[in-house]
């Protein structure tokens, strides 16, 4: 008998004893753990949903906060050229009154003024203001326009209505830096 005879014939005898073979033990200890086995897949799917739930919150909640820090930058660069701009609209109203003052508009000496005021005017409209135009006998709207004073209304037509514009008002980007001062027919 060669040795590979003697081992198959002990391996024999030792299944035959009643001995188990290990890789059936293997198997049976698989097989107990297998009931516990779906509870563990059920766990862990539902960690990775609330991860992904989690993920998803927190890239959403990202995305909302670089949108509102971009427009609040931009917010705080207009109202930082707002308040400037605020301050030079008394410039605008002396350069308007100065040009009115004139009885020849047409004077050569006086083209230098009003090449200065044309200047200013582009600058202003570059920076997004904009003068309200505003025509008498229009409605008064609270939204535009300060009714500084009250008068009684020259025609029943403009009861309710502007009578006369003391003072312009002002727009940047849409927005009103400074109301329309304006006398209302009462």
């Amino acid at each position: 008998m060669s040795k590979s005879d003697i081992k198959e014939d002990l391996e024999k005898a030792t299944n035959d004893s009643g001995s188990e073979n290990p890789a059936n033990d293997n198997q049976h200890e698989k097989a107990a753990p297998s009931a516990e086995e779906p509870d563990v897949v059920v766990k862990l799917k539902e960690e990775l949903e609330a991860a992904k739930e989690k993920y998803i919150r927190l890239y959403s909640e990202f995305e909302n906060f670089r949108k509102r820090t971009a427009k609040e930058k931009i917010e705080l660069i207009q109202s930082a050229n707002e308040q400037l701009l605020k301050t030079l609209l008394p410039v605008a109203d002396d350069f308007e009154r100065a040009e009115n003052s004139f009885p020849d508009k047409n004077d050569k000496e006086l083209a230098g003024f009003f090449l200065i005021h044309s200047k200013f005017k582009k600058i202003l409209e570059l920076y997004g203001v904009k003068t309200m135009e505003i025509d008498k006998g229009a409605d008064f709207n609270a939204d535009y326009h300060e009714a500084i004073s009250q008068l009684e209304a020259p025609a029943p037509e403009l009861k309710g209505k502007i009578v006369d514009v003391v003072e312009k008002g002002y727009t940047l980007n849409d927005k009103v830096i400074r109301y329309a001062k304006v006398v209302v027919g009462n």
